[in-house]
């Protein structure tokens, strides 16, 4: 399965952002495999607005099936659900630990957003 994760960084020991939209990169990792790709995020990092509903379109565009973050905010959290990409909140500590949090099912899938829009 194809997992993307917020990070601050571009490899698996990098800590998680935990900002959605404006996170500085994305790592996308095959939870079988272990291989993973890290992708820069910066077109949103400094966005006026809009960060969370384009950072959502790219990672449906990546073809992940769930994402880990800190926090997400409501319309990036619409944009992730109608791509049927499953949301799981409150990670932190690398990007490796919050994938090993997920296989163990330490993580909680959200049903909603649980920030507000614009959320820093």
């Amino acid at each position: 399965m194809k997992v993307a994760v917020t990070s601050q960084g571009s490899d698996l020991a990098s800590m998680v952002d935990p900002r959605f939209g404006r996170a500085k990169y994305f790592v996308v990792v095959d939870t079988e495999t272990g291989e993973f790709a890290s992708h820069d995020n910066s077109q949103n990092f400094n966005a006026a607005q809009g960060a969370g509903t384009q950072a959502g379109q790219t990672i449906v565009g990546l073809g992940a099936e769930a994402l880990i973050s800190g926090n997400i905010g409501p319309r990036a959290f619409t944009t992730l659900a109608a791509g049927n990409i499953s949301v799981y909140t409150g990670a932190t500590g690398s990007v490796k630990d919050a994938i090993e949090q997920y296989k163990l099912g330490q993580l909680t899938c959200a049903d909603q957003a649980n920030v507000e829009g614009h959320w820093t």
